[in-house]
Protein backbone atom coordinates (compact mmCIF):
# COMPACT_ATOMS: atom_id res chain seq x y z
CA UNK A 1 0.00 0.00 0.00
CA UNK A 2 0.72 3.93 -0.51
CA UNK A 3 1.67 5.54 2.66
CA UNK A 4 0.36 9.07 2.96
CA UNK A 5 0.56 11.90 5.74
CA UNK A 6 -2.27 14.01 6.73
CA UNK A 7 -3.45 17.24 8.89
CA UNK A 8 -6.19 18.47 7.40
CA UNK A 9 -9.03 15.96 5.45
CA UNK A 10 -11.57 16.65 3.14
CA UNK A 11 -13.66 13.06 3.60
CA UNK A 12 -16.65 13.12 0.62
CA UNK A 13 -19.04 10.11 1.39
CA UNK A 14 -22.16 9.41 -0.97
CA UNK A 15 -25.68 8.54 -0.56
CA UNK A 16 -24.34 4.60 -1.16
CA UNK A 17 -22.78 4.76 2.05
CA UNK A 18 -25.07 6.97 4.19
CA UNK A 19 -28.59 5.81 2.70
CA UNK A 20 -27.79 2.25 1.66
CA UNK A 21 -31.31 1.68 1.01
CA UNK A 22 -32.29 4.67 -0.75
CA UNK A 23 -35.07 5.91 1.47
CA UNK A 24 -33.59 6.96 4.66
CA UNK A 25 -30.08 7.37 6.49
CA UNK A 26 -28.18 4.04 8.16
CA UNK A 27 -25.58 3.52 10.00
CA UNK A 28 -24.61 0.51 8.58
CA UNK A 29 -21.70 1.17 7.04
CA UNK A 30 -20.40 4.54 9.00
CA UNK A 31 -19.63 3.42 12.26
CA UNK A 32 -15.88 2.76 11.27
CA UNK A 33 -15.76 6.07 9.27
CA UNK A 34 -16.85 7.51 12.55
CA UNK A 35 -14.60 6.00 14.94
CA UNK A 36 -11.67 7.00 12.39
CA UNK A 37 -12.78 10.72 12.18
CA UNK A 38 -12.93 10.39 16.26
CA UNK A 39 -9.10 8.88 16.67
CA UNK A 40 -7.77 11.32 13.81
CA UNK A 41 -9.39 14.55 15.76
CA UNK A 42 -7.60 12.90 19.19
CA UNK A 43 -4.35 12.67 17.22
CA UNK A 44 -4.51 16.24 16.53
CA UNK A 45 -5.56 16.43 13.12
CA UNK A 46 -8.83 17.98 11.33
CA UNK A 47 -11.22 16.67 9.65
CA UNK A 48 -14.34 18.06 7.46
CA UNK A 49 -16.83 16.19 5.88
CA UNK A 50 -19.14 16.50 2.82
CA UNK A 51 -22.01 14.49 3.00
CA UNK A 52 -24.88 12.92 0.77
CA UNK A 53 -28.11 11.81 1.99
CA UNK A 54 -30.74 14.61 2.22
CA UNK A 55 -33.01 13.48 -0.04
CA UNK A 56 -32.54 10.12 0.33
CA UNK A 57 -33.65 10.93 4.22
CA UNK A 58 -36.41 12.28 3.56
CA UNK A 59 -37.77 10.41 0.51
CA UNK A 60 -39.47 7.85 2.72
CA UNK A 61 -41.72 10.92 4.25
CA UNK A 62 -42.68 12.76 1.16
CA UNK A 63 -45.24 9.93 -0.33
CA UNK A 64 -45.68 10.68 -3.85
CA UNK A 65 -46.79 7.90 -6.63
CA UNK A 66 -45.03 9.49 -9.62
CA UNK A 67 -41.28 10.76 -10.59
CA UNK A 68 -40.73 13.50 -8.34
CA UNK A 69 -40.47 17.12 -9.02
CA UNK A 70 -38.21 19.84 -8.52
CA UNK A 71 -40.20 21.16 -5.80
CA UNK A 72 -41.13 17.59 -4.62
CA UNK A 73 -37.30 16.76 -4.55
CA UNK A 74 -36.69 20.33 -2.42
CA UNK A 75 -38.66 19.24 0.08
CA UNK A 76 -37.76 15.80 0.76
CA UNK A 77 -33.59 17.34 1.22
CA UNK A 78 -35.75 20.00 3.53
CA UNK A 79 -37.13 17.42 5.86
CA UNK A 80 -33.81 14.81 5.23
CA UNK A 81 -31.42 17.68 5.79
CA UNK A 82 -32.21 17.35 9.64
CA UNK A 83 -32.41 13.48 9.70
CA UNK A 84 -29.06 13.37 7.85
CA UNK A 85 -27.56 15.73 10.54
CA UNK A 86 -29.16 13.65 13.43
CA UNK A 87 -27.76 10.54 11.65
CA UNK A 88 -24.29 11.85 11.89
CA UNK A 89 -24.24 13.52 15.39
CA UNK A 90 -25.26 10.29 17.49
CA UNK A 91 -22.02 9.32 16.46
CA UNK A 92 -19.88 11.77 18.59
CA UNK A 93 -19.50 13.42 21.44
CA UNK A 94 -18.27 16.60 19.86
CA UNK A 95 -21.35 18.78 18.34
CA UNK A 96 -21.41 18.51 14.44
CA UNK A 97 -22.02 22.22 12.42
CA UNK A 98 -24.03 22.28 9.00
CA UNK A 99 -23.04 24.34 6.09
CA UNK A 100 -25.25 24.24 3.22
CA UNK A 101 -23.38 25.40 0.17
CA UNK A 102 -24.46 26.17 -4.05
CA UNK A 103 -22.47 26.63 -6.32
CA UNK A 104 -22.78 30.24 -6.29
CA UNK A 105 -21.68 30.85 -2.95
CA UNK A 106 -18.47 29.28 -4.62
CA UNK A 107 -18.44 31.62 -7.18
CA UNK A 108 -18.72 34.56 -4.97
CA UNK A 109 -16.07 35.79 -4.17
CA UNK A 110 -17.14 38.04 -0.83
CA UNK A 111 -19.20 34.68 0.10
CA UNK A 112 -15.93 31.93 -0.45
CA UNK A 113 -13.85 34.47 2.09
CA UNK A 114 -16.75 34.03 4.50
CA UNK A 115 -16.88 30.54 3.72
CA UNK A 116 -13.23 29.86 4.06
CA UNK A 117 -13.54 31.97 7.70
CA UNK A 118 -16.77 30.10 8.82
CA UNK A 119 -15.08 26.44 8.44
CA UNK A 120 -11.95 27.98 10.19
CA UNK A 121 -13.80 29.00 13.23
CA UNK A 122 -16.17 25.70 13.37
CA UNK A 123 -12.46 23.58 13.66
CA UNK A 124 -11.01 26.42 15.71
CA UNK A 125 -14.04 25.41 18.14
CA UNK A 126 -13.90 21.76 17.81
CA UNK A 127 -17.20 20.80 16.06
CA UNK A 128 -16.92 18.74 12.82
CA UNK A 129 -18.26 20.77 9.88
CA UNK A 130 -20.90 18.94 7.79
CA UNK A 131 -20.47 20.30 4.23
CA UNK A 132 -23.78 19.63 1.99
CA UNK A 133 -25.09 21.08 -1.29
CA UNK A 134 -28.16 23.51 -0.58
CA UNK A 135 -30.61 20.89 -2.68
CA UNK A 136 -33.56 23.39 -0.74
CA UNK A 137 -32.76 25.95 -3.14
CA UNK A 138 -30.58 25.47 -5.70
CA UNK A 139 -31.82 24.66 -9.73
CA UNK A 140 -29.55 22.96 -12.01
CA UNK A 141 -27.52 26.09 -12.97
CA UNK A 142 -27.13 26.72 -9.19
CA UNK A 143 -25.78 23.30 -8.13
CA UNK A 144 -22.43 21.78 -8.35
CA UNK A 145 -24.50 19.09 -8.98
CA UNK A 146 -22.57 16.05 -7.17
CA UNK A 147 -21.05 15.63 -3.97
CA UNK A 148 -17.59 14.71 -5.23
CA UNK A 149 -16.77 17.53 -6.81
CA UNK A 150 -18.48 19.44 -3.62
CA UNK A 151 -15.98 17.44 -1.74
CA UNK A 152 -13.30 19.11 -4.00
CA UNK A 153 -13.89 22.42 -3.68
CA UNK A 154 -14.67 22.22 0.35
CA UNK A 155 -10.76 20.62 0.00
CA UNK A 156 -10.10 23.60 -2.02
CA UNK A 157 -11.51 26.52 0.40
CA UNK A 158 -10.82 25.10 3.49
CA UNK A 159 -7.65 25.02 2.24
CA UNK A 160 -7.06 21.24 3.38
CA UNK A 161 -4.11 19.16 2.26
CA UNK A 162 -6.02 15.53 1.55
CA UNK A 163 -9.50 15.02 -0.36
CA UNK A 164 -10.51 11.41 0.91
CA UNK A 165 -13.44 9.94 -1.53
CA UNK A 166 -14.98 6.97 -0.04
CA UNK A 167 -16.87 5.29 -2.56
CA UNK A 168 -18.48 1.55 -2.98
CA UNK A 169 -15.41 0.19 -4.85
CA UNK A 170 -11.81 -0.35 -4.05
CA UNK A 171 -10.37 2.82 -5.68
CA UNK A 172 -9.70 3.45 -9.48
CA UNK A 173 -9.39 0.50 -11.93
CA UNK A 174 -8.06 -1.21 -15.13
CA UNK A 175 -11.78 -1.70 -15.75
CA UNK A 176 -15.09 -1.74 -14.47
CA UNK A 177 -14.40 -4.44 -11.58
CA UNK A 178 -18.26 -5.15 -11.75
CA UNK A 179 -18.09 -6.21 -14.99
CA UNK A 180 -14.72 -7.44 -15.92
CA UNK A 181 -13.17 -10.00 -13.36
CA UNK A 182 -9.84 -9.21 -14.82
CA UNK A 183 -9.77 -5.56 -13.72
CA UNK A 184 -7.19 -4.63 -11.31
CA UNK A 185 -6.95 -2.30 -8.85
CA UNK A 186 -4.14 1.04 -9.26
CA UNK A 187 -2.99 1.89 -6.24
CA UNK A 188 -1.21 5.15 -7.71
CA UNK A 189 -2.08 8.01 -10.19
CA UNK A 190 0.84 9.93 -10.94
CA UNK A 191 -1.07 12.68 -13.28
CA UNK A 192 -4.41 12.91 -14.02
CA UNK A 193 -4.85 12.77 -18.31
CA UNK A 194 -7.16 11.21 -21.21
CA UNK A 195 -6.19 7.59 -20.28
CA UNK A 196 -7.03 7.83 -16.90
CA UNK A 197 -10.26 9.89 -17.48
CA UNK A 198 -11.08 6.83 -20.13
CA UNK A 199 -11.22 4.29 -17.40
CA UNK A 200 -14.23 6.48 -15.64
CA UNK A 201 -17.43 4.10 -15.73
CA UNK A 202 -20.99 4.99 -14.88
CA UNK A 203 -22.33 5.82 -11.57
CA UNK A 204 -22.31 2.49 -9.40
CA UNK A 205 -25.84 2.80 -7.69
CA UNK A 206 -29.27 4.66 -8.45
CA UNK A 207 -29.43 6.43 -4.91
CA UNK A 208 -25.80 9.08 -6.41
CA UNK A 209 -25.85 10.75 -9.41
CA UNK A 210 -21.60 10.52 -9.17
CA UNK A 211 -19.63 8.04 -10.85
CA UNK A 212 -16.11 7.30 -11.61
CA UNK A 213 -15.71 10.40 -14.07
CA UNK A 214 -16.78 12.53 -10.97
CA UNK A 215 -14.18 11.44 -8.62
CA UNK A 216 -11.31 11.72 -11.12
CA UNK A 217 -12.51 15.29 -11.43
CA UNK A 218 -12.35 15.99 -8.32
CA UNK A 219 -9.20 14.74 -7.83
CA UNK A 220 -8.16 16.75 -10.76
CA UNK A 221 -9.20 19.78 -9.13
CA UNK A 222 -7.54 19.20 -5.91
CA UNK A 223 -4.03 17.53 -7.02
CA UNK A 224 -3.93 20.59 -9.86
CA UNK A 225 -3.92 22.89 -6.03
CA UNK A 226 -1.95 20.68 -4.23
CA UNK A 227 -4.51 18.25 -2.73
CA UNK A 228 -3.49 14.69 -2.60
CA UNK A 229 -7.05 12.67 -3.03
CA UNK A 230 -7.97 9.40 -2.26
CA UNK A 231 -10.66 6.88 -3.74
CA UNK A 232 -11.43 4.11 -1.10
CA UNK A 233 -13.89 1.74 -0.04
CA UNK A 234 -15.97 3.02 2.68
CA UNK A 235 -18.20 -0.58 2.77
CA UNK A 236 -14.74 -2.20 4.22
CA UNK A 237 -14.08 -1.07 7.97
CA UNK A 238 -10.62 -2.10 7.54
CA UNK A 239 -10.42 0.72 5.02
CA UNK A 240 -10.08 3.33 8.25
CA UNK A 241 -7.83 1.12 9.75
CA UNK A 242 -5.46 0.98 7.33
CA UNK A 243 -5.89 5.17 6.95
CA UNK A 244 -5.22 5.48 10.09
CA UNK A 245 -2.06 3.96 10.33
CA UNK A 246 -0.78 5.98 7.03
CA UNK A 247 -1.50 3.42 4.14
CA UNK A 248 -3.64 4.05 1.24
CA UNK A 249 -6.19 1.21 0.93
CA UNK A 250 -7.29 1.92 -2.72
CA UNK A 251 -6.11 4.51 -5.20
CA UNK A 252 -4.14 7.95 -4.50
CA UNK A 253 -3.97 11.00 -6.82
CA UNK A 254 -0.64 12.60 -5.67
CA UNK A 255 -0.31 16.07 -5.39
CA UNK A 256 1.20 18.33 -8.19
CA UNK A 257 2.38 20.67 -6.11
CA UNK A 258 2.01 21.46 -1.70
CA UNK A 259 -1.13 23.64 -0.63
CA UNK A 260 1.55 26.56 0.10
CA UNK A 261 2.57 26.90 -3.25
CA UNK A 262 -0.69 26.57 -4.87
CA UNK A 263 -2.12 29.61 -3.05
CA UNK A 264 1.24 31.46 -3.35
CA UNK A 265 0.57 30.78 -7.27
CA UNK A 266 -3.21 31.92 -6.50
CA UNK A 267 -2.78 34.87 -4.98
CA UNK A 268 0.40 35.70 -6.42
CA UNK A 269 -0.88 35.19 -10.26
CA UNK A 270 -4.53 35.02 -10.81
CA UNK A 271 -5.74 37.51 -8.49
CA UNK A 272 -5.68 41.08 -9.14
CA UNK A 273 -5.00 43.80 -6.49
CA UNK A 274 -7.83 46.60 -5.70
CA UNK A 275 -5.87 48.63 -3.64
CA UNK A 276 -2.73 48.91 -1.35
CA UNK A 277 -2.42 49.33 2.54
CA UNK A 278 0.92 50.93 3.67
CA UNK A 279 2.36 49.14 7.23
CA UNK A 280 4.58 50.43 10.07
CA UNK A 281 7.77 48.38 10.88
CA UNK A 282 6.40 46.98 13.65
CA UNK A 283 3.72 45.22 11.18
CA UNK A 284 5.97 44.21 8.81
CA UNK A 285 8.22 42.44 11.67
CA UNK A 286 5.11 40.87 12.87
CA UNK A 287 4.51 39.36 9.80
CA UNK A 288 7.59 38.34 8.24
CA UNK A 289 9.28 37.16 11.28
CA UNK A 290 6.74 36.22 13.30
CA UNK A 291 3.92 34.71 10.50
CA UNK A 292 1.31 36.55 11.87
CA UNK A 293 -1.95 38.05 10.75
CA UNK A 294 -1.92 41.47 10.49
CA UNK A 295 -3.49 43.62 12.49
CA UNK A 296 -5.61 46.67 11.60
CA UNK A 297 -2.97 48.78 14.43
CA UNK A 298 -0.16 48.32 12.07
CA UNK A 299 -1.51 50.12 9.22
CA UNK A 300 -0.95 53.73 8.54
CA UNK A 301 -2.17 54.90 5.03
CA UNK A 302 -5.09 52.98 2.92
CA UNK A 303 -5.03 53.43 -0.99
CA UNK A 304 -7.96 52.53 -3.33
CA UNK A 305 -11.48 51.54 -3.04
CA UNK A 306 -11.78 47.70 -2.79
CA UNK A 307 -14.36 45.45 -1.05
CA UNK A 308 -14.42 42.92 1.52
CA UNK A 309 -12.53 39.56 0.31
CA UNK A 310 -10.53 41.42 -2.78
CA UNK A 311 -6.96 41.18 -3.14
CA UNK A 312 -4.79 43.95 -1.57
CA UNK A 313 -0.93 44.81 -1.37
CA UNK A 314 0.67 45.11 1.35
CA UNK A 315 3.54 47.85 1.49
CA UNK A 316 6.69 49.10 4.01
CA UNK A 317 8.63 51.83 3.13
CA UNK A 318 7.63 51.69 -0.48
CA UNK A 319 8.24 48.24 -1.05
CA UNK A 320 5.69 45.42 -0.71
CA UNK A 321 6.15 43.02 0.95
CA UNK A 322 2.85 40.81 0.81
CA UNK A 323 -0.50 40.37 -0.76
CA UNK A 324 -3.59 39.36 0.89
CA UNK A 325 -7.25 38.94 0.59
CA UNK A 326 -8.55 41.75 3.15
CA UNK A 327 -11.25 40.73 5.54
CA UNK A 328 -12.83 44.76 5.64
CA UNK A 329 -13.70 47.37 2.39
CA UNK A 330 -11.49 49.87 2.30
CA UNK A 331 -13.81 52.61 3.68
CA UNK A 332 -14.24 50.99 7.27
CA UNK A 333 -10.15 50.23 7.21
CA UNK A 334 -9.86 53.75 7.00
CA UNK A 335 -11.82 53.97 10.29
CA UNK A 336 -10.04 51.47 12.49
CA UNK A 337 -6.48 52.08 10.63
CA UNK A 338 -4.20 52.12 13.75
CA UNK A 339 -6.65 51.11 16.36
CA UNK A 340 -6.85 48.24 18.72
CA UNK A 341 -8.64 45.30 17.41
CA UNK A 342 -10.64 45.24 20.56
CA UNK A 343 -11.95 48.75 19.48
CA UNK A 344 -13.21 47.40 16.01
CA UNK A 345 -16.79 46.53 17.15
CA UNK A 346 -17.14 50.24 18.74
CA UNK A 347 -15.78 52.00 15.82
CA UNK A 348 -17.82 50.57 12.99
CA UNK A 349 -20.84 49.01 15.22
CA UNK A 350 -19.69 45.52 13.81
CA UNK A 351 -16.99 42.93 13.54
CA UNK A 352 -16.10 40.70 10.83
CA UNK A 353 -12.55 39.58 12.43
CA UNK A 354 -10.20 40.78 15.05
CA UNK A 355 -7.44 41.14 11.80
CA UNK A 356 -7.32 42.88 8.48
CA UNK A 357 -5.96 39.86 6.78
CA UNK A 358 -5.30 37.06 8.05
CA UNK A 359 -2.24 34.93 7.88
CA UNK A 360 -3.77 31.45 6.18
CA UNK A 361 -4.79 34.41 3.20
CA UNK A 362 -1.62 36.31 3.00
CA UNK A 363 1.20 35.58 0.72
CA UNK A 364 4.65 37.14 1.55
CA UNK A 365 7.02 38.18 -1.21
Amino acid sequence: MNRFTWQRAVIKVGSALIAPEGNECSGRFLLALARFITASREAGKEVILVSSGSVAAGRSKVKIRHNASIAEKQAMAAIGQTLMMANWQRFFDFPCAQVLLTADDLRDRTRYVNIKNTLREILNHQALPVVNENDTVAVNELKVGDNDNLGAYTALVAQADTLIICSDIDGLYTADPRKDPTATLIPTVEKIDATIYGLAGGAGTSVGTGGMRTKIEAAEKCTNSGIQTLIVNGRKGETFDSLLEGSVPGTLFKANSTPSSARRLWLTHTLKTAGTIEIDSGAKEALVKKGASLLPSGITHIHGQFEQGDAIDVVCNGSTIAKGLSLYNAKDLLLIKGKKSKDIASVLGYETADVAIHRDDMVLF
